[in-house]
């Protein structure tokens, strides 16, 4: 593979013309297919094989259109402080506002909440239900403006009123001040770490050429295959992150190769040939485990883990491509400042940060160990509280229309109002379908923590009948996933008594349906990924224990970021720094999204540190002075890297949707702790303590695997040997340049 990116690198730094205008038409031409697409679509969220959406399907067989994907609006109406809603006033503004948000072009209908019983007990609080022909996604400008408008002015009235319902979600996507300050932070962090402007740019701009071209493609693509906003904003932030990394590496090899004499040519060839080899395989990791992400069965799940390998493969081949490319045009540019005065490059010292940062740890190898584990354990402890769920309106901030209608109907119709329960009874086939949905419906009511039951609604062939049950608890309520199980365990009695067969579906039963389901596969999703890595891992540095060391550090940055996730959106610790008005849950396909997303940022990190190890041990360095050998080259570029992937995911904790939120901050604390925390503290201080044990490999086991030259020594030495002088050709370029 090292032979072949070294040629790779040598023809785009020849042609490298062609190369960037080959990129720039592949841009435009999607960017103009990006243009002429529908837009993103509104995705909706599904599990086959679980109850609820089983029951979904068959409402959607025997009621069709009853789960049309229409936009709707649940408009709240309070009385004034010691009024009610059904005095003549009240309800007089009530009937108008109905009236008027019925008359909306996109507009199917508008239920009277005074005919449809919509009212509470105590005759404070009302609610008209208001539908859609479209979706949510499809609503004009004109329909969203007609429906603030007329709340603004039935608010004129003295009424309190408020709306929620997916026709009041904001179609946000991608990019915002939050992702350009994470961008400046990087061209800061790449600026100090090169000490060039062109060094600083460069990774800046070929990732940004990256992210654009994938953002266009999902923007092409997101009519025909479903892709919505998240599934962009999720592909932005790693296209991102790792597009800038993957060529932050490259220019780096670049410039360490320059300095060793290398011709401009060589040193593209050479940096393209061994950082290049290992951008391929870091890329790789990170790609299995998005795509890994499949075998949960969410297929949302599966679309942007798919979608997000899409735009790390495009940061590979551009880092593989253009970055080479973009160096043969300005080869001197990069180099910095003081190289391009005096015409000489000089190699990193000798004694730098990282040199002095691993004696540090290898004079006390054993503390340093004790202190990263100790830390990163204790702040994984309250994982072991950790809930999961699909947060809603109640997790939204209470300046948000949506968060205070959802506390007016709790207060005026209860908690468990915002979350009914959906039963779908099955009678086919049964002689007495009515009989059958009223027994049902009966002790079902009856059920300790039910508060209501409404009337059962039959399909046109009276074989099918839906009704609600409202929970007494919030739809977030450990008390309501236990009232769920309770009810489908009374369902073997009641089918043999009726003859007719139920199931249990509505939001909330649906999200405790996926908490339940994504908590069963991030087990074994988990050994999967590790078992990889470990794989992985072995071939790359043909030993066993540093892969062992590395998936037990895996383990810890991620069931520490798992930790802080709980700590901040679960126990509210620090929640309001974030902007975090409301804990809950925590999202279901978070812990998903950690383990496959976390898996292949650490292996990025441990391909480019150890390896640089591993090359100076097997050139007869010893274990100790290998471990400064490695940081003295890597360490300073792993902590720019993962300084700029911090930056760029804690950007996205600005998002409004707390889905990306808490994505962006769980993926910064993740990088933060298995950057700096396991691989600059406890991989050291692991491997100073193995000594030369760390490298065993056992023969039959070396026998059996490949040879993966991720550094490629090969090309190394044959540039030595075919590059007699290298000090005069360096300083030649420099001063011709």
């Amino acid at each position: 593979m090292a032979t072949f990116l070294h040629r790779l690198g040598r023809l785009a730094f020849r042609k490298r013309w062609y190369v960037i205008v080959m990129w720039l038409a592949v841009l435009g031409a999607v960017g103009v297919g990006a243009l002429k697409a529908p837009g993103a679509s509104d995705e909706e969220f599904s599990m086959p094989g679980i109850e609820s959406q089983k029951a979904f399907d068959l409402m959607e067989q025997r009621f069709p259109g009853i789960t049309a994907d229409g936009a709707t609006a649940r408009v709240v109406f309070v009385a004034p402080s010691g009024e009610k809603v059904t005095a003549a006033e009240n309800k007089k503004a009530v009937e108008e506002t109905v009236a008027d948000l019925a008359d909306g072009s996109q507009v199917a209908s508008a239920v009277d909440p005074f005919r449809a019983g919509a009212v509470s007990k105590d005759g404070t609080t009302a609610y008209a239900t208001v539908t859609y022909k479209v979706t949510a996604n499809d609503l004009t400008d004109a329909s969203k403006s007609h429906l603030e408008d007329t709340l603004h002015a039935a608010q004129d009235s003295g009424l309190t009123v408020e709306a929620g319902g997916t026709a009041m979600d904001e179609q946000g996507g991608a990019g915002g001040a939050a992702e350009v300050i994470g961008v400046a932070i990087a061209s800061v962090v790449l600026l100090v770490t090169f000490g060039s402007l062109a060094a600083a740019g460069l990774p800046l701009l070929t990732a940004l050429v990256g992210v654009g071209l994938s953002m266009a493609a999902i923007l092409a693509l997101s009519d025909a295959f479903g892709l919505s906003t998240t599934t962009g904003t999720l592909a932005m932030m790693l296209g991102l992150a790792v597009g800038i990394d993957y060529a932050l590496f490259v220019v780096s090899r670049y410039r360490e190769e320059r300095a060793k004499g290398r011709s401009p040519e060589e040193a593209t060839a050479l940096a393209t040939g061994t950082a290049g080899s290992a951008v391929v395989f870091a890329g790789l990791t990170v790609v299995i485990a998005l795509a890994g992400l499949s075998v949960v069965g969410i297929p949302m799940l599966t679309k942007m883990g798919l979608a997000a390998a899409g735009a790390v493969v495009v940061a590979v081949l551009i880092a593989l491509t253009l970055v080479p490319a973009v160096l043969g045009c300005w080869p001197n540019a990069v180099l910095a400042r003081k190289a391009r005065r005096s015409g000489r490059i000089e190699e990193s010292p000798a004694d730098n940060g990282g040199t002095r940062w691993s004696r540090f740890v290898l004079r006390r190898p054993l503390p340093v160990l004790i202190l990263g584990v100790v830390g990163l354990g204790a702040l994984a402890v309250p994982m072991t509280d950790l809930q999961l769920g699909m947060p809603g309106d109640e997790a939204k901030s209470t300046s948000t229309t949506e968060r205070r209608a959802y506390d007016a109907l709790a207060e005026g119709f209860g908690p468990g109002f915002n979350g009914p329960l959906t039963i779908v009874v099955d009678a086919e086939g049964t002689d007495d379908a009515k009989g059958a949905a009223d027994t049902i419906a009966k002790e079902i009511g009856a059920t300790e923590g039910i508060v209501s039951v409404s009337p059962a609604r039959f399909n046109e062939a009276g074989d099918t009948a839906v009704f609600s049950a409202v929970p007494a608890t919030a739809p977030t309520d450990e008390k309501t996933k236990n009232l769920v199980t309770t009810i489908r365990d009374e369902r073997p009695g009641l089918e043999s008594e009726t003859g007719a067969t139920f199931e249990v579906t509505g939001t909330t039963a649906l999200n405790i349906d996926i908490s339940d389901k994504v908590q069963s596969a991030l087990v074994p999703y988990l050994l999967v990924v590790v078992g990889l890595a470990v794989i992985l891992l072995l071939v790359v540095f043909r030993s066993l224990l540093v892969p062992l060391k590395a998936a037990a550090g895996f383990l810890l940055s991620v069931l520490a970021s798992l930790g802080v996730v709980v700590l901040v959106f679960q126990q509210g610790h620090g929640a309001e720094i974030l902007g975090v008005e409301q804990t809950g849950p925590i999202m279901s396909l978070m812990p998903i999204f950690l383990v496959g997303i976390v898996f292949g940022l650490a292996m990025d990190y441990e391909v480019f540190l150890v390896s640089r190890m591993r090359e100076a041990y097997v050139h007869g360095d010893r274990a100790d002075e290998a471990i400064t050998s490695g940081f003295r080259h890597s360490a300073r570029v792993v902590a720019a890297a993962a300084l700029i992937m911090i930056a760029v995911f804690a950007g996205f904790i600005g998002e409004s949707e707390s889905m990306i939120k808490m994505i962006g901050f769980g993926l910064a604390s993740a990088v933060l702790f298995d950057a700096f925390v396991v691989r600059m503290a406890i991989v050291p201080a692991v491997l100073a303590l193995l000594g030369d044990k760390a490298w065993w490999l056992p023969k039959w086991l070396d026998r059996m695997l490949p040879h993966v030259d991720v550094e490629g020594e090969a090309l190394t030495r044959r540039a030595d040997d075919a590059d007699p002088a290298p000090a005069e050709t360096a300083e030649l370029e420099v001063t011709r340049a």
